[in-house]
């Protein structure tokens, strides 16, 4: 009798231990499945900020220009102000859209071998003007003669223009930010740093998801979608390599690595081809959109720089043509 008591007591505790490790799995699953809410929700919140900032200037300069008469200045200086705006919109459906390629596995790289320094040469120069802006200090360090990489060179400068905007904007006024290329034994590395902002640690291990956001002032002053680091995971992956963040805490700054798998002994001056010797001529192009505003404003473009344009708004009056 005393064997089956214990027997009982036995089963009757690791069902009780059963049971309550199921109901903390639940409890964990239901935490995890609320903060995924939460994201979603504090990413269209920034959505809907981040699409609706640029229409305020893109309005107003509509109208000076109606207004502007024949003072060039002002006509150019508003041009300017679209310009602007229309690149922040562009970069964030862009980004929008490699998400959306991102979660259906549909971006395909264009690989060819390449030096990491062109590379950043050019994401340098791209994120250079809110590095300017902000006052920042741009230190640079090549470790490795040649870091030649397989990748796709756009992808590859989207992921790097990536990682330095991100440290200009959430690094104060003033600050400093590194760049470092070194070579491993089997693959090339490129590390940001900066002494800004810093990272939650209770952050980093969702720092990579989509949607995964820091906290944000009231103005939303510093924007983001939490998007951005998703992309640079996704695209590092597809070049078989490995994105990792590194952060001491709010204040601390912060420092991310980069690691692509490297071409040896490749001959960097055959890396990159083509010729620009592309002679200027004026074309016969046909212009079809349903957006009779797109349309439009596209002729005009094409016709202020001398080519020859018609417009369709389907595909019946193209074939009219």
């Amino acid at each position: 009798m005393a064997i089956d008591n214990a027997r009982l007591y036995d089963l009757a505790q690791k069902s009780a231990e059963e049971r309550q490790a199921l109901l903390n799995s639940e409890r964990a699953a239901r935490a995890e499945a609320e903060r995924l809410n939460r994201s979603k929700d504090e990413f269209l919140a920034m959505l809907a900020h981040e699409l609706r900032n640029p229409l305020a200037p893109v309005s107003a300069a509509a109208d000076v220009l109606r207004m502007a008469g024949d003072d060039p200045n002002r006509v150019r200086q508003v041009s300017e102000i679209i310009t602007r705006q229309i690149g922040h919109f562009t970069h964030l459906i862009d980004d929008l859209m490699d998400v959306s390629r991102v979660t259906r596995g549909l971006i395909a790289l264009d690989r060819q071998p390449l030096d990491l320094k062109t590379v950043i040469g050019v994401a340098i120069e791209q994120v250079r003007p809110m590095i300017e802006a902000r006052k920042h200090r741009l230190t640079t360090r090549m470790d490795a003669e040649h870091a030649i990489v397989q990748g796709d060179r756009t992808r590859l400068v989207q992921v790097i223009s990536n990682l330095l905007s991100n440290a200009a904007k959430y690094t104060p006024p003033h600050g400093e930010i590194t760049l470092e290329v070194a070579a491993d034994d089997d693959c090339a590395s490129v590390v940001v740093t900066d002494n800004g902002n810093g990272i939650d640690t209770t952050l980093l291990p969702h720092l990579f998801d989509l949607f995964t956001q820091g906290s944000r002032s009231l103005d939303r002053s510093q924007g983001g979608l939490g998007i951005g680091l998703a992309l640079v995971k996704a695209i590092v992956g597809l070049h078989n390599g490995e994105v990792r963040a590194f952060s001491d805490g709010p204040g601390k700054g912060s420092t991310f690595k980069i690691m692509i798998p490297y071409i040896q002994g490749e001959d960097v001056t055959a890396l990159e081809t083509g010729s620009s010797d592309v002679k200027a001529q004026r074309l016969h192009i046909l212009v079809v959109d349903d957006n009779g505003d797109a349309a439009t404003s596209l002729a005009i473009l094409l016709k202020a720089v001398g080519h020859h344009v018609k417009v369709a708004m389907n595909a019946k009056e193209a074939l009219q043509q």
